[in-house]
């Protein structure tokens, strides 16, 4: 893999693996689920549910290969479902509404009366939902089988959630400058780009199907 390539796929894969992580559209749940906490509480909360959803970003990103022997699902079936769900949350991004393919009412609910957050509803499924692992493990297949070939994704991964934690940790001062319109706005346009990236996904899916 050359430089080239191996920048080309990491600004994809950053592109892709932060719009739908988007840790800009987590921060008025964050806000709600952590109502009360202290300042160290909140980084607290921010560090472990940032790195429980990386490690797990991680492990379904370098063992995805392994899940597709074990079930027998083709790369392009994996691409197509893959962009599918990417789109559905796409969609839903565009209308600056929160996705029902990452959490429910009902889970956002429990999530405000928990103790713990961090782990669920936080990381999972808010950080680390079905369309980010998806995403990661697309990702990581088309990179190639080599050790080089997946550090572009592995740091694609690793970078987005370093930045997530930085913005929950400041969830209330992002929250003030942008207030609800500014953060509409950059759901919007994370959308946009989102359901680019997921209509490339079913269209090199549908290729790899009809070989």
């Amino acid at each position: 893999m050359t430089t080239s390539s191996m920048v080309s796929t990491f600004l994809v894969s950053l592109s892709a693996i932060f719009f739908v992580v988007d840790p800009i559209g987590v921060v008025p749940l964050f806000l709600a689920m952590t109502a009360g906490d202290t300042k160290q509480q909140i980084r607290s909360t921010a560090l472990r549910a940032c790195l429980v959803a990386c490690g797990l970003m991680l492990f379904f990103a370098l063992f995805g290969r392994v899940i597709f022997q074990v079930f027998a699902v083709s790369l392009g079936a994996f691409r197509v479902a893959g962009g599918i769900l990417l789109l559905i949350t796409s969609l839903d991004m565009l209308r600056a509404r929160p996705s029902s393919t990452r959490t429910s009412p009902t889970e956002e609910e429990e999530g405000a009366v928990k103790e713990d957050v961090a782990i669920v509803p936080l990381a999972i499924p808010l950080l680390a939902g079905p369309g980010a692992i998806a995403t990661a493990m697309v990702l990581m297949a088309r990179s190639g089988t080599s050790f080089v070939s997946a550090l572009p994704v592995v740091a694609a991964v690793v970078l987005t959630f370093g930045a997530s934690y930085f913005i929950l940790r400041a969830s209330s001062l992002v929250q003030r400058v942008l207030r609800q319109s500014g953060v509409a706005i950059l759901e919007r346009v994370s959308g946009l780009i989102l359901a680019a990236i997921a209509v490339q996904f079913i269209a090199d899916g549908a290729k790899d199907l009809l070989k």
